[in-house]
């Protein structure tokens, strides 16, 4: 079984799928997993990387985030657009971390992820709210490279 296969199971992944659509129904911003077994370069540039190959910058807010896992290393980005980034700064970025790393810890991928989500659509709604023009710009499937 490969580290992808083995970090979330199908179910996981289909919940984790369904906070992402929750938390979208509340904002315009973009919420978007990205799992990888392994990442050779920078974590952080590489993530990047993902967001750009995503299309997560053609988002008319500029308010699409990504949370970018390298299974292997152990680490994980979470990457915000320059409308989202600009609005929040280091400090909510950190805290969602932490709250994403608590669970992290103990092994508990799903519910890691599922709180990150939360906490980002959460001020995604506050900063971004959803109105009848908007439509989902992004897939919400978790996507794997």
């Amino acid at each position: 079984m490969s580290l992808l296969e083995e970090f979330l199971s199908h179910k996981e992944e289909q919940e984790i799928v369904e906070a992402i659509r929750i938390a979208e129904k509340k904002t315009s911003g973009e919420i978007r997993v990205h799992i990888e077994s392994n990442c050779d370069n920078d974590s952080f540039e590489h993530a990047i990387e993902v967001f750009h190959y995503l299309k997560m910058d053609n988002t008319k807010l500029q308010n699409g985030v990504l949370i970018y896992i390298a299974i292997s290393k152990k680490e994980f980005v979470i990457y915000g657009d320059k409308g989202i980034n600009d609005i929040v700064g280091l400090t909510f970025w950190n805290s969602t971390k932490d709250k994403i790393v608590h669970q992290f810890k103990s092994g508990n991928f799903k519910q890691g992820l599922i709180d990150g989500i939360v906490e980002i659509g959460k001020v995604l709604s506050e900063h971004f709210p959803w109105n009848h023009n908007d439509f989902n710009e992004l897939d919400n499937t978790i996507s794997k490279g």
